[in-house]
């Protein structure tokens, strides 16, 4: 089976090995001839992110990259990427990386011609709507982990960094024009990045797939999501150049993405503030936190995970997925607990506050409450 495809769903996509070679088309295609690469400091050197330059360069749409990111991007980041970006007349952006690329450049194509502050248009109500629309530049987004599938997705995830908040910042415009998935990218993920982000993207599937909310077509891909992920991440996370392994995550990942539109629940709800806290990996945080919220929601999930077992080919029903669960953290190296994750000092009274108040909160399938989310929080402190 050949994994090589153009999908339009839920935009257009370049899938499959090498395609990162059509970057240039894909900028023409989206109307940018002038892009800003936005990624992260630690890509910033690498040889993809060259290759990526060079390719630009070489169609005459310039070299500029802007890479003042931190692993979770700020306001800061985000001022300095929008000054970037109009100091150099730019007429779009690349986001290329992994969450923290996508999410900054995301969120710079978006600030670029606004005028209000970026807190006036956090993901509250209808606060979407006090953006200038057509004042958005257009986005293609490259992914080179397979987790958050922020290449897929309306919103930016980015830490008030006076506060030590995780916000989301929503716009349907979000949603890149142009992206290519290119397996070839992640191919140089490190162990531990590998672990983390496709845990991230099971996480997303799972509290997806566990949300109340209506929404068949999400649960079904939630689903499939699941599957490649159980088929796929241990083989990608043992040999790191099995190029089928590779793209089966990056697709599993875009599917989380996109499946989480029916919700995400008490593993983000908890992820965010502890990470805008105490700065930790995003996807592997989720992990931490996955077997005791799936515990903390059993009475409204066991039923539904009993399909989704039978499904997976795990026997046990609900039961068995939750050893499934802790026996896959297990085999990747992912501790019981935030203190094994060199978390220390644990603020839990504002750890649940932040809990409490993170819109991840309103797709848990048992209501979260003061009392019931400290003592989840405290199984895994």
């Amino acid at each position: 089976m050949s994994l090589t495809a153009n999908w339009s769903y839920p935009t257009a996509i370049r899938f499959g090995a090498g395609r990162i070679s059509e970057i240039a088309d894909a900028c023409a295609k989206a109307g940018i001839t002038k892009p800003l690469l936005i990624t992260d400091r630690g890509l910033a050197g690498m040889e993809i992110t060259t290759r990526t330059l060079d390719l630009l360069e070489a169609a005459g749409l310039g070299r500029a990259i802007f890479a003042d990111v931190d692993p979770n991007p700020n306001e800061k980041n985000a001022e300095a990427g929008v000054r970037a970006y109009r100091e150099g007349r730019h007429d779009g952006v690349v986001a290329f990386g992994g969450g923290s690329g996508l999410d900054l450049g995301k969120l710079v194509a978006f600030l670029a011609g606004q005028t209000r502050p970026l807190w006036d248009f956090e993901d509250i109500g209808d606060w979407w709507t006090r953006a200038d629309a057509d004042a958005i530049a257009p986005i293609v987004a490259v992914p080179t982990t397979a987790g958050t599938g922020s290449e897929v997705g309306r919103a930016s995830v980015i830490t008030n960094s006076e506060t030590e908040e995780k916000k989301i910042i929503f716009h349907p415009k979000f949603l890149p024009t142009v992206v290519i998935c290119d397996p070839e990218l992640t191919v140089g993920m490190p162990k531990f990045i590998t672990a983390g982000t496709g845990l991230d993207a099971f996480a997303h599937c799972v509290e997806a797939y566990s949300s109340p909310h209506y929404h068949p077509m999400s649960q079904g891909i939630a689903l499939e999501g699941m599957r490649l992920v159980k088929e796929y991440l241990p083989r990608a996370y043992a040999d790191g150049s099995d190029i089928e392994a590779r793209a089966q995550m990056m697709s599993a990942a875009a599917m989380g993405a996109t499946a989480f539109q029916k919700g995400l629940g008490a593993i983000h709800a908890l992820s965010h503030p502890i990470g805008a806290i105490y700065h930790m990996h995003h996807g592997t945080t989720n992990a931490v936190c996955m077997p005791a919220v799936l515990q903390f929601n059993r009475s409204a999930i066991s039923e539904r995970f009993d399909k989704a077992a039978a499904y997976l080919g795990v026997a046990g029903g609900f039961d068995g997925f939750c050893a499934y669960v802790d026996d896959l953290n297990t085999s990747m190296g992912i501790p019981k607990t935030l203190t094994g994750l060199g978390v220390s000092n644990l603020d839990i009274d504002r750890i649940v506050t932040g809990a409490l108040a993170d819109p991840s909160t309103g797709g848990n399938p048992v209501e979260m409450t003061h009392d019931n989310t400290r003592e989840l929080l405290m199984k895994i402190a």
